[in-house]
């Protein structure tokens, strides 16, 4: 949709052998100012393992891609030691990533800068046509004009949406929960409506616990951990996600972690997958208010309406007793799932994030008396912390071709 940037002329003959040496470097150091990692070019140097004129040399074409800003002189914070280094930081008018999300109440369309920063959202729609062409479109048209106001060049488009994606088609599966058509090629009708639009970069889509997991896992609560285990609900089910040394677990097709299948109570509900008890039925928004007595409201408010019943009512004794009933499932589930994938951290969305605020202890307690490696010494157990988790994931899809090779990404034709 816009220009594309054009790298630096080459400069000094010295300035250009250390950039050639660093050039397979480029994107490893984008990835460590992307998320938070190496704030200064001496950090940069040494988690690189080169020299400092190799460093500088990689941060000043990653600059002249206008991706980063280099601090034109070195400083320190007070009080520290040692040489003081030029600061490194995301450039704030430099490219986008368009960010969509489909749910069971609505869409929204987003502009996401390096860093997980969201630019500019457009406004949401509450309505989710059962026709996913249309919604789609309707998404994209809303990015295009975000791209148009705003003038930035984008990298590319991802869409998080509340289905197994299955790889290597990207056909949605099971979106359950909207009256999409099973197996709907998404990633697919998608991408036309990108090209169509004249967005220019690829064009992803995939399952949306999947994507807030990768996002919180660079930007978020699951920053550091090296093996992260998130489960969030939205309006209804379960979904769960896994990063393995930073790189999303998706199994052989797309379909990994299907944890709102694990079975927490035989006796319990019906679920959609032919067998009872599951997580996606007994500990979701619709378990809760049901367990606790309340008439649920219409679908697209279930999460907020159990939410602020937890948050505003908890005293209520049947709100407390349907509360640690959710969380006794739960932690039934996250235990199984702590053998089975001994996780260094787990993170938890939605309504599960609440339960956790409204009774931490119960759960992780539950979590480690069920769990072999809870019993040796736990595994931290966190809120998700950022907003939008789901469409900050679905742009980092689109910023990950950029990640993996900065100059081929930002100079092809």
């Amino acid at each position: 949709m816009n220009g594309k940037p054009t790298p630096r002329a080459a400069g000094e003959g010295s300035t250009r052998t250390r950039l050639d040496r660093g050039r397979g470097a480029l994107g490893p150091a984008l990835e460590l100012v992307h998320t938070g990692r190496a704030p200064t070019r001496a950090v940069l140097t040494a988690e690189l393992g080169v020299t400092r004129a190799t460093a500088g040399a990689v941060a000043a074409e990653l600059e002249a891609l206008g991706l980063i800003r280099v601090d034109a002189r070195p400083g320190a914070a007070a009080g520290s030691q040692g040489r003081p280094s030029h600061r490194l930081r995301l450039a704030e008018d430099g490219p986008v990533a368009l960010a969509a999300q489909v749910h069971a109440d609505g869409f929204r369309a987003a502009l996401v800068g390096l860093g997980g920063r969201i630019v500019a959202t457009a406004p949401g729609c509450e309505i989710v046509d059962a026709d996913p062409a249309k919604v789609l479109g309707s998404v994209v048209d809303a990015g295009a004009h975000l791209l148009q106001q705003t003038g930035r060049h984008c990298v590319g488009a991802g869409l998080a949406v509340p289905s197994a994606v299955a790889e290597p088609e990207g056909t949605a599966l099971n979106p359950l929960h909207l009256a999409w058509p099973a197996g709907a090629p998404v990633r697919e009708i998608f991408a036309e409506r990108i090209h169509a639009a004249g967005i220019t970069g690829p064009a992803f889509a995939a399952n949306d616990v999947n994507l807030a997991a990768l996002a919180e896992h660079r930007h978020g609560a699951g920053r550091g951990a090296r093996d992260l285990l998130c489960v969030a609900t939205g309006h209804r089910g379960v979904g769960g996600a896994l990063v393995l040394d930073g790189r999303l677990h998706t199994g052989s097709s797309g379909l990994a972690l299907e944890v709102g299948h694990l079975t927490v109570n035989p006796e319990g509900r019906p679920c959609h997958c032919g067998s009872r008890g599951c997580l996606d039925v007994e500990a979701d928004p619709l378990a809760f208010l049901t367990a606790a007595g309340r008439d649920p409201g219409p679908e697209v408010s279930l999460l907020q309406e159990a939410n602020d019943l937890i948050r505003d009512q908890y005293a209520d004794p049947a709100v407390r007793t349907a509360a640690e009933a959710l969380i006794d499932r739960l932690g039934l589930g996250l235990a199984g799932l702590v053998n089975i994938l001994n996780p260094d951290r787990i993170i938890l969305g939605g309504l599960h994030r609440t339960l956790l605020d409204a009774d931490p202890e119960r759960l992780r307690a539950v979590v480690a008396d069920r769990s072999l490696w809870g019993q040796s010494g736990g595994v931290p157990i966190l809120a998700c912390t950022l907003d939008h988790n789901s469409l900050v994931g679905a742009a980092e899809l689109a910023w990950q071709p950029v990640l993996d090779d900065p100059l081929a990404a930002l100079t092809a034709r």
